[in-house]
């Protein structure tokens, strides 16, 4: 049942193949020349139309905020040691391994073999070293779809009353990939819906009773928390190598590789993480800046593990430092700066003159974060304005307690999280992709692109309400549904919840279009960004409010195995 899953679980329809580009080799940071993701929720007061208590204008001298702390990573990461030599002995035997794992797929005797066993390579973390031999094995794969199910019992779910078959509840493994396949659904596919109701009961009823051993109990519970097509790759891979290693049936050269892969992917993420410590500590914040902000570099860097390949170390490092330009933009005009500090400082970043003159008139912690801004991107001008700009005009509608419609609110204050700027910084870190055709597409998928962008927003606004309700910051999206639609705060979330649920499937729907750029692309761009999120908001909003789920993938990634 596990090959369904690589299909997509497309019961009853198709899925369409995407062009892929070539393997690239691996990417050697050392020889590189160096240059907001980012809970239950108490019940509060009725909404009251209240001000900002942060200080506004003539206050600057009496301004209220949470100090949040320096971060709990301090600058470890600094004196990180990372031995080139050891990074060069296990490439070295990882290209050993290679030839002896792709004769493996390439001589699997049967269709179903060959998909689970890319399966297995997706779930180790091992894929992007055979893209060429993957790409082969599901066109051929695909082809022989019905042929491979019509002699596969264990690929017929429903027996002829139309009902999934009970006897499916004794086969745990088969029902665990039921249920993570039922989560690749679109808008139209019923089918899967059904599935998830039918084993998610199950699962359940499994993870609780203790019936199965202990290691599929340990997956059985991720997955419930987690579904693999929902979770960072870079996180299923280090979660399901433990679990292949205590399998009755774990080959041991394919075990060796991956951990091989692992622990020289986990290298290069600490020697990445030791040149971004030493960025951000040469910024000195701490002697800028009021402690207002989110002191977050190793959770931003983690987030970037979405491109978790060698190849993207460039693109890795370029988005941990938009990350935090992000966070310090937003931490600004949202936790301390007054409103008229806001519109000086959009003002000042639209005109992008880094002279020191065209500062005069901002107060010193200001023309810190500008010229950090400045001197960071200064290539990301025009997004970086945009930013700004959407940030006063969010600012505005909190001071003056005011609520938008629901729709309006999510045009404006979705594009406050500056995801469209975050995708551009993706695409320029990425190589060998056409940058222009990328960008138009990236441009053109809009359906895509507003549905990241409203599910991120949607899942902040709910994981951050209480601490807006606390801050009176009222302009949110629940508060804009609760007055747009006359409903309660609990039935403004539930359907926020739904709206989401909604969008996840729309944008499966959209990835099985047709399109004209390498399957690199959207699967980076918006997949990636969206398992990121996924993991952040897992538990609550965890980048804003550090917690031991996240703590704990942090510490996986870069120091267990």
């Amino acid at each position: 049942m596990e090959a369904i899953r690589v299909f997509g679980l497309k019961l009853g329809s198709k899925l369409s193949i995407h062009s892929q580009t070539n393997a690239f080799p691996a990417f050697k940071l050392s020889r590189f020349p160096l240059t907001s993701f980012p809970g239950k929720h108490a019940h509060l007061d009725p909404l009251k139309a209240t001000t900002h208590p942060l200080a506004f204008d003539g206050e600057e001298n009496n301004r209220e905020f949470k100090n949040l702390g320096p971060s709990e990573w301090g600058h470890q990461f600094l004196s990180a040691h990372v031995d080139l030599s050891e990074m060069d002995a296990l490439e070295r035997e990882i290209e050993a391994l290679k030839p002896k794992v792709r004769d493996m797929l390439i001589s699997s005797e049967s269709s179903k073999k060959k998909i689970l066993f890319l399966y297995l390579l997706v779930s180790l973390g091992l894929a992007y070293h055979f893209e060429d031999e993957i790409k082969e094995s599901l066109e051929d794969g695909l082809q022989k779809i019905e042929e491979m199910m019509a002699s596969e019992d264990d690929l017929r779910f429903k027996g002829d009353n139309g009902k999934f078959k009970e006897c499916l509840a004794k086969d745990a493994k088969g029902i665990l990939s039921l249920y993570e396949a039922a989560h690749m659904g679109t808008t139209t596919d019923y089918i899967l819906d059904e599935a998830l109701s039918f084993t998610l009961t199950y699962m359940e009823s499994l993870a609780a009773s203790g019936t199965c051993k202990i290691n599929l109990s340990r997956r059985i519970r991720k997955a419930l928390d987690q579904p693999q097509h929902k979770n960072m790759e870079i996180i299923v891979a280090m979660k399901y190598i433990q679990f292949y290693e205590e399998e009755e049936d774990c080959d041991k050269t394919l075990l060796k590789f991956a951990k091989l892969n692992f622990k020289f992917l986990q290298l290069h993420y600490l020697q990445e993480l030791k040149i971004l410590s030493k960025w951000y500590k040469d910024q000195d914040f701490k002697s800028k800046l009021p402690p207002y902000f989110r002191d977050r570099l190793v959770e931003c860097h983690f987030a970037s593990l979405t491109c978790f390949e060698p190849k993207y170390a460039r693109a890795r490092i370029f988005l941990s430092k938009i990350f935090t330009v992000q966070i310090f933009i937003d931490d600004t005009c949202d936790r301390y700066a007054s409103l008229g500090e806001v519109e000086s400082l959009a003002d000042t970043i639209e005109r992008w003159d880094p002279d020191d003159h065209a500062m005069d008139g901002l107060p010193d912690y200001l023309k810190s974060v500008v010229k950090f801004v400045f001197n960071t991107f200064q290539e990301f001008e025009r997004k970086c304005k945009r930013s700004l700009r959407i940030n006063l005009q969010v600012a505005k509608w909190v001071k003056a307690g005011h609520l938008p419609s629901f729709d309006e609110y999510l045009d404006v204050a979705g594009l406050e999280l500056a995801i469209s700027f975050t995708f551009a910084g993706i695409l320029m870190g990425m190589e060998n992709v056409c940058k222009p055709e990328a960008y138009e597409w990236l441009k053109s998928r809009d359906k895509l692109v507003r549905g990241v962008i409203t599910k991120v927003r949607l899942l902040n606004d709910i994981f951050g309400y209480e601490d807006d309700m606390r801050r009176g910051y009222v302009t949110n999206s629940i508060n804009c549904y609760k007055k747009q639609y006359g409903v309660t705060e609990e039935e403004a979330i539930r359907k926020l919840h739904q709206i989401v649920a909604d969008g996840e499937k729309m944008m499966n729907e959209e990835f099985l279009k047709p399109i004209n750029v390498p399957y690199q692309v959207p699967k980076v761009v918006i997949l990636d960004t969206l398992r990121a999120a996924n993991v952040s908001y897992e538990k609550d909003d965890e980048f804003t409010r550090p917690g031991e789920h996240l703590k704990n993938c942090i510490t996986s990634i870069y120091f267990d195995l």
